[in-house]
């Protein structure tokens, strides 16, 4: 089976969990036998076309200029750029039985490709613009970008969401049926600690604390429906019950700067360190020393932070919203807090930090759920169901098609 996979993101270029999710889908498909040939934007200096140790084909497509330019115009033309690259890839390295777009940012590419070579559309939706905006639409972009979501929910075959609560919010906000919606969760690649002994950690460690002293780490966009903020406002209280613990910031984006302002309102910036962006080695290790990670969300569709937390057996405390609801079971895999609750919040980490062994018994399960039920291999056998029976139907509806009145295409699509 040939599959021509579209995302915004790929490596160099990751912003979130959206990225590592392709990029980790695409590798275990390929190692089930899948051939996957991956159109993205060459936004970062690399080949326009590799492949990686897997299999997976990947091109790169040359991105207008962005100076200046406003979102949605660039997308129009990201997604043009996209779709030319894609028929030339059908061309020189033969046809495909299915296309697989990620997201509203590559929609209208697979929307396009669908009708030019009259293949099966299948789309991930990884997230929602009203989602992200607790139910609302902000602005004309965000009223443009909700009718692009719409539209690739309408004309895909089948839309696989990454949890139940997504299921949900795809069905509510675009009358989506249940019976089109699969449901696949994200997945983690589990490593072996990074650390060859218990002096390497504690050394690393001593980058932020002293030996007795406890180290809370967070990490993702740095975005307000994040809610790190909540963890801002908790840490004094952190504080009052243990003396000198220290919080770990990592990533990057627009609400950063109003964070560091309000960790020195608090009086908690010589607690807090925001590192901004780092690499995944860097991640690991910061999951593998923390005494726990912590990820207090107000919205997220599934939460692959957590998983990562729990691969590397670090005690998670996440908001109970959305994903995070379905992959952290309270009291068996780690703490549930309640949403947008700072009382619940400085509950969940204190009480983390001052029963280790229960703590340590949580991750210990959580560390065995994931590899279970959050693998790679599993995730990719499911999605090549899905696959399948895309394209089994696909055949079905070629063979029998149902003829639509002139009128009506034209009232629709005119």
């Amino acid at each position: 089976m040939r599959i021509l996979m579209l995302s915004w993101e790929y490596p160099p270029h990751i912003i979130g969990g959206l990225g590592r999710h392709v990029t980790d889908l695409t590798d275990a498909l390929a190692q089930i036998g899948i051939e996957v040939h991956i159109i993205t934007p060459q936004l970062k200096e690399g080949s326009r076309y590799e492949r990686t140790a897997h299999g997976v084909h990947i091109y790169r497509v040359a991105v207008p200029p962005i100076a200046d330019r406003m979102l949605f115009p660039l997308t129009q033309e990201l997604n043009i750029a996209l779709k030319h690259a894609a028929l030339d890839v059908q061309r020189h390295a033969g046809g495909f039985d299915l296309i697989h777009a990620h997201d509203w940012l590559v929609a209208q590419a697979g929307i396009a490709l669908k009708h030019l070579c009259h293949l099966p559309l299948l789309a991930t939706i990884h997230a929602t613009e009203r989602g992200r905006h607790q139910g609302h639409l902000t602005n004309d972009l965000s009223f443009q970008i909700d009718r692009v979501e719409r539209l690739l929910t309408v004309e895909a075959h089948r839309v696989i969401t990454c949890s139940h609560y997504m299921a949900q919010e795809v069905h509510t906000a675009f009358d989506t049926p249940y019976e089109k919606i699969d449901i696949v969760p994200n997945g983690v690649v589990v490593r072996s600690s990074p650390f060859r002994s218990d002096e390497e950690r504690v050394a690393f460690r001593r980058r932020f604390v002293r030996d007795d002293q406890p180290l809370v780490f967070s990490v993702g966009r740095i975005v307000y429906e994040k809610g790190l903020h909540l963890l801002i406002d908790a840490w004094s209280r952190v504080l009052a019950r243990f003396p000198d613990a220290h919080l770990v910031i990592a990533g990057t984006g627009g609400y950063l700067d109003t964070l560091r302002q309000r960790a020195r309102n608090a009086g908690v910036a010589d607690y807090v360190t925001f590192t901004g962006r780092i690499s995944d080695e860097e991640r690991d290790r910061l999951y593998h020393a923390a005494d726990a990670a912590v990820f207090p969300s107000l919205y997220e569709p599934f939460g692959i932070v957590a998983l990562e937390a729990m691969a590397a057996r670090c005690p998670v405390i996440v908001a109970h919203t959305g994903g995070l609801a379905e992959v952290v079971k309270l009291h068996e895999t780690g703490l549930t807090v309640y949403p947008n609750n700072v009382d619940s919040l400085v509950w969940g980490i204190t009480h983390t930090l001052a029963h280790p062994h229960w703590s340590q018994a949580r991750a210990l399960n959580a560390f065995q759920d994931v590899c279970t039920r959050y693998n790679w291999h599993s995730i990719a056998q499911m999605t090549l169901g899905i696959y399948r029976r895309v394209c089994d139907e696909w055949r079905q509806v070629q063979r029998h098609p149902r003829m639509v009145p002139a009128f009506q295409f034209a009232a629709t699509y005119g």
